[in-house]
Formats: C-alpha cells, structure tokens, sequence
C-alpha cells in the first residue's frame, strides 16, 4: 500500500502544478470556441468568424489573453483587415455553443466512490494477517505491537483512503476526456495513468526494499485494475436520477 500511496502522492504534486494553468486553458477554450456572428465593418455584410483559441489559450500564461482571428468568411479577400470585429465576436453567442456542452462528458461520482471504497477495503485485506501482514512487518522492520497500534491510528486509513479516492477520480476524468468507457477501457486508462506516475517518480521507488517493492506492486496493480474495472464498466451506469 506504500507503493500506491506514494504513486497517489506523487499524482497529488503533479495535480495542483499543472491544475492551474489546464484549467485556465481550458476556460479560453470553451469561452471562445466556435463560429461567431458578426457585421465587417469594412464592408457592412454579415460574416463568421474564429477567434484563434489555441493563442489564446497560450498567451494566458502571462496575464490575459491576447484575442485575434483565426479565420473569416471575409478572407482570403480581406484577411489584411485590421480585426475591427473582434469586440463583436467576444460578445457574439457562438454557433457550435450547444454542440461544444452536449459534446462534453460527465463524471459519475457512484462508481468512483465504489472503486476507491473497493480499492481501500482490498488493501486492508492484502495488508492484513490473512495475506501478507508478516511479510510486510518484516519487510518494513515494525513490530507486532506497533502494526497494532498503527491499525488503530485514523491518519493511515484517512490518507490510503484519500489516495484510493483521488486516483479514482483520475480514471474517471480520463474516460470523460476521451469519450470511452467499459471495463477494458476503464482498465486501459488506470493502467496508463498508474505508469505514468509510476515512470516519473521511478528513482524513488526503486529504492524500496525488495520484498517490501514486491508487496506494493502486487497490491498496486490490483488496485488499478479493480479500479479500473470499476470506474469504466459502471460508467453511466450507476448514477442518481433526479426525480
């Protein structure tokens, strides 16, 4: 469980780095996305116009944005244009706005919780007396009285717990993000999200004691599988309905 928590952890870090800045994106992209209406004010006619989204999205990242067209229905003709109706366009309701809100996909909170909750309950079991407990004692160099105490401690079960949620919610936003689901999509996406994290933070890892690496690893990819079966075959499946 070691192993998992520290994949977990890692992910944690990672998150809140890149968390800032994908969401600033991704507030550029669904804010000026799509075909918009507008009047030339070269010409009087009416046009549509795109607002470029990916240099948006890009100059962002220091300050505002920086706003300009991608293409217009007044180019090629007019494409020297000095961009008079890009006001209009910020303000302008986009054409494909119903398509880009039905084209997103959902998280569904039920299977996620179920996983994390299955995920956390088999590492209990795995670390428990009925399987590798002893092993693991020796491997780590604890006690009998001191994994005992440590069971009844409240922070190891929050963090494992906490741990299980987040990868959860990871394979879920993953499957949501490409439009897939079912159990060996599900699964799929766990294990890529699981060596992903595996692979950056490797040299840490590799540190571990042999056979405490050997215990970890076994319940880590049990965890990403049972997971990953979780999320993705009871996607859209097991949710609440409003009444």
């Amino acid at each position: 469980m070691f192993l998992f928590i520290w994949l977990v952890l890692f992910l944690v870090v990672v998150a809140f780095v890149l968390l800032i800045p994908a969401l600033s994106r991704r507030s550029i992209s669904d804010q000026f996305s799509g075909g918009r209406p507008v009047t030339c004010p070269e010409n009087h006619k009416p046009a549509v116009v795109n607002i470029d989204v990916e240099h948006a999205a890009a100059s962002i990242i220091d300050g505002s944005a920086d706003l300009r067209l991608s293409d217009c229905t007044c180019w090629p003709e007019r494409a020297q244009c000095n961009q008079a109706c890009l006001s209009q366009a910020v303000h302008a309701r986009p054409y494909k706005q119903a398509e880009i809100k039905t084209g997103k996909k959902q998280i569904y909170h039920l299977p996620v919780l179920l996983a994390a909750f299955v995920a956390w309950y088999v590492g209990m079991l795995w670390h428990s007396h009925y399987m590798f407990r002893a092993q693991w004692m020796q491997a780590v160099g604890l006690t009998q009285a001191q994994v005992k105490q440590l069971v009844w401690w409240l922070s190891p079960h929050l963090v494992t717990a906490a741990a299980c949620l987040l990868f959860a919610y990871g394979v879920a936003w993953l499957l949501a993000v490409s439009h897939r689901k079912g159990v060996l999509q599900g699964v799929l996406m766990s294990g890529l999200l699981c060596a992903a994290v595996l692979a950056t933070s490797w040299y840490g890892i590799a540190r571990m004691p042999h056979d405490l690496f050997v215990i970890e690893a076994g319940y880590a990819v049990l965890a990403t599988v049972t997971m990953g079966a979780i999320v993705g075959g009871l996607y859209d499946k097991l949710i609440l309905r409003s009444r």
